[in-house]
Order: structure tokens, then C-alpha cells, then sequence
């Protein structure tokens, strides 16, 4: 009897383990810098959804939370590049396809290899990236660093300032995730 109720019990800890982990204070990072001045902004507001049992993962990127160390920098960035009134988010929405080797319930470091459609100016492209899930205290901390083409996304870069910001963004993503309740 003794045995069976512990069975149980084991059993029912097993299923309430979080599969669902989400997060609205993600980070996203990016660097545009030309040969002549350094170009950086920063977004502390991105929600991030992984859902461990199927694999996907999403995200959700408001532009106008992009923070620049120039204020100038920051108006040129919404109104003239993003355009954040007509396109105001960006997004991600895809899956890790090898999440079956990554241990949730196990602190490690395990490299997560994610595909699917990032959205960004309204432009939408199949992506594939190689990122990593490190597990700590059974939450998953979710980090990526890679690059996409301004032009690929429709995002033009005037004659005039063409050697001030980098055709090729480097962006970096960084979300400490907690178990859905």
C-alpha cells in the first residue's frame, strides 16, 4: 500500500512539471554599426513564449521599445527605418526542433536548434538559427545571437547615411523564462 501511494505521488509531481514558460521581460539587443558611429538598441519588454512538451516558441517584439543611447538615434530608428507606426512589432514563430535533448529538469547548458518565420517591417522570412537553453533551478534561460540583412526586410538606408549603419544587423536575445501556473 505504502508503495503504491508513493508511486502516485511520484507520478503527480511528474505531471504538474511545467511544460509551458513564458516571459514579457526578454531582451533584445541589437548593433547596426557603420564605419563612422556605433549604433545600438536595446529592448528590456519582450515577450517570449516556449512550450517544452510541443517545441514551439514565440515571440513578440514591440518597436518602439527600442532604447538608444541618442534620442535622435531613437526618432530616426522609429520614423525613418521601422517605421513603428505602420509596422509596430516584430516576431518570431517557430520551434525548437531537437527539444527532446533538452532536459528541462536538469540543470546544463544544451544547444537548442530553432526554426520558423520572423516577421520584421511587415517582411516575413524562414529562418533557422542555432541558440542555446540553459537550465537553471528548472528555468530555462533562452539565448541567441545572429544577423539578418536590412534589405532583406525592406528596410532601406538612405545615400546620405549609408556608411553610418551596417547592412548586416547583429542581434542578440536573451529571456530568462518562468513556468506557466
Amino acid at each position: 500500500m505504502k508503495q503504491l501511494f508513493f508511486s502516485l505521488c511520484v507520478l503527480a509531481s511528474l505531471q504538474s512539471t511545467a511544460q509551458r514558460y513564458m516571459t514579457k521581460t526578454g531582451t533584445v539587443d541589437f548593433v547596426a554599426t557603420g564605419a563612422i558611429e556605433k549604433i545600438e538598441g536595446s529592448n528590456k519588454s519582450v515577450a517570449c513564449l516556449l512550450d517544452s512538451k510541443a517545441g514551439s516558441l514565440d515571440f513578440i517584439i514591440q518597436i518602439k521599445s527600442f532604447v538608444f543611447e541618442k534620442q535622435l538615434m531613437q526618432e530616426h530608428f522609429n520614423e525613418n527605418y521601422m517605421e513603428s507606426d505602420k509596422f509596430p512589432k516584430a516576431s518570431f514563430k517557430g520551434s525548437v526542433t531537437n527539444m527532446t535533448s533538452i532536459n528541462m529538469a536538469k540543470d546544463g547548458e544544451y544547444t537548442a536548434d530553432v526554426v520558423g518565420k520572423l516577421m520584421i517591417h511587415g517582411v516575413t522570412k524562414d529562418v533557422k538559427s542555432t541558440g542555446k537553453v540553459i537550465v537553471k533551478g528548472g528555468k530555462p534561460i533562452l539565448k541567441s545571437a545572429f544577423s539578418v540583412l536590412l534589405a532583406d526586410y525592406g528596410i532601406e538606408i538612405p545615400g546620405a547615411v549609408k556608411d553610418k549603419i551596417s547592412k548586416d544587423v547583429k542581434i542578440n536575445v536573451h529571456c530568462a523564462l518562468d513556468a506557466m501556473k
